[in-house]
């Protein structure tokens, strides 16, 4: 027999060869978790800082809440038949064996119980305008510009009225927050969901509407119609939308109160002329909402040119980047009355995708990099000294000081487009000099280190 031919018992089948492959570990995020790469974080950081300019310039502070709260504030707060309760939120397992505590799925109940949890309805002056920025968590089916684990920035301003000027402001925000970004095609829907009273007519007018077509719809649905049929109005299945064409319209329903504070708002909208449209479909899927809701989609996303010859590109339908509204209930869970509230959320995941596909933010590029070139362990040992005293004046400094050899080096300074190159050894540092090279003309001269930053300055004018 061969020496190394495997004895029959020793020959592995297909099915072993396949075992050890699974038992190695391959490490992936987590489904609906993703990693923020360093060739994404420009965006972010961009819209960040964006984000908080605005806050600034309109008297927002910063709230910043646990990311782990009781679970009886959301199932209170946003509802037991909404999505968010029944299937999206994630319970965490005490040693109690109790699940009483969850991932925050949104912030706007958390922000009114630190508001009520710390006396703010007395301590701080009114109105209160809150902002955010923060990751939260849903267990829904991750899609396009949807995760499980998600960044949301927020406005919210609490008041001690209801008054229609704070829904245009908070409207008025968060466009020009996006307006900043100089994101093309926005446009805000809006709608009114009027009072709950206004909505329990709406209601029974809703499900009257249904009724001869009940066997139209899926089980899920029917149950939404008993339990939650607003929810019905902004689904995305084809049947149910032609179902509902010719249905009621809710500000038919609306009380005259109601109707007043909605035509303020629009009216407040029209002076500071911000694009809307009445979107009698919108209903918000939260039970705290009440009055003005809306949405801010990208009604008209940047499409390449179609090239001659070749087929069109699919054509990306409108993404929404968020929305809020009124919630004045809310307030009333913490005993908290004459107190009201109105808020927007966007999803920061989706405001970096469109400014991605809208080519919105240039890559960084270092400006004038000098490329600082080290040759042995003694040049490098006392390179960092040099190094930092040149990044302390301003001067953009590349390195790669793992590296040994001078090819190496200087291959990485073309890489990076260096202006100059400042080359360093065993010779310079015994005599406290440096080689600066000019990377476009290879011409080189030795320098003293004492004159190392008015000489590199000056060649960098």
């Amino acid at each position: 027999m061969n020496n190394f031919q495997k004895k029959p018992a020793e020959v592995e089948t297909e099915q072993e060869q396949e075992q050890k492959k699974d038992k190695k570990s391959v490490y992936q995020s987590v489904r609906g978790m993703h990693d923020i790469l360093p060739d994404e974080t420009p965006y972010w950081r961009k819209t960040r800082h964006a984000f908080e300019e605005v806050s600034d310039f309109y008297g927002f502070s910063e709230i910043v809440t646990p990311i782990v709260e009781q679970a009886d504030l959301f199932i209170k707060a946003v509802g037991q038949t909404s999505d968010i309760v029944e299937k999206e939120m994630y319970y965490l397992k005490q040693k109690s064996g109790s699940h009483s505590l969850v991932l925050r799925p949104e912030n706007t109940a958390s922000i009114v119980r630190a508001y009520a949890e710390h006396g703010m309805r007395r301590s701080v002056q009114h109105p209160v305008r809150l902002s955010y920025f923060g990751q939260f968590f849903r267990h829904e089916r991750p899609q396009r510009g949807r995760y499980r684990q998600f960044w949301q920035a927020g406005l919210e301003i609490i008041s001690n009225e209801t008054d229609p000027i704070y829904d245009a402001q908070i409207i008025l925000a968060t466009y020009r927050f996006l307006e900043k970004l100089k994101l093309s095609g926005m446009l805000i829907r809006i709608n009114s969901i009027g009072s709950l009273e206004c909505r329990k007519q709406y209601i029974k007018k809703l499900k009257a509407f249904f009724k001869n077509d009940i066997k139209k719809l899926t089980t899920d649905q029917k149950k939404k119609l008993e339990t939650n049929p607003l929810r019905l109005l902004d689904s995305k299945d084809e049947n149910v939308q032609a179902l509902l064409k010719g249905a009621p319209v809710i500000l038919d329903c609306l009380s005259v109160p109601a109707k007043k504070h909605f035509t303020k708002t629009l009216e407040l909208l029209d002076e500071l002329q911000i694009p809307y449209i009445l979107d009698h479909s919108l209903v918000r899927g939260l039970d705290y909402y009440t009055d003005t809701v809306f949405e801010v989609v990208l009604e008209q996303p940047a499409v390449a040119e179609p090239v001659p010859g070749e087929e069109p590109k699919e054509v990306i339908p409108p993404l929404s980047l968020g929305g809020g509204g009124r919630y004045d209930p809310l307030f009333k869970q913490f005993n908290l009355r004459d107190t009201a509230g109105v808020g927007a959320a966007l999803g920061l995941e989706r405001v970096i995708q469109a400014l991605i596909e809208q080519q919105k933010i240039k890559p960084r590029v270092l400006k004038n990099p000098v490329f600082f070139v080290h040759i042995g362990d003694l040049a490098k040992k006392k390179s960092l000294p040099i190094i930092e005293s040149l990044r302390n004046e301003k001067i953009t400094i590349v390195e790669t000081l793992g590296k040994g050899s001078l090819s190496s080096q200087l291959a990485a300074a073309n890489k990076c487009n260096a202006v100059l190159a400042l080359i360093y050894g065993q010779k310079e540092a015994f005599e406290e000099s440096i080689i600066i090279r000019d990377m476009q003309t290879g011409a080189q001269e030795t320098i003293p280190l004492s004159k190392m930053v008015k000489i590199i300055k000056k060649r960098l004018e």
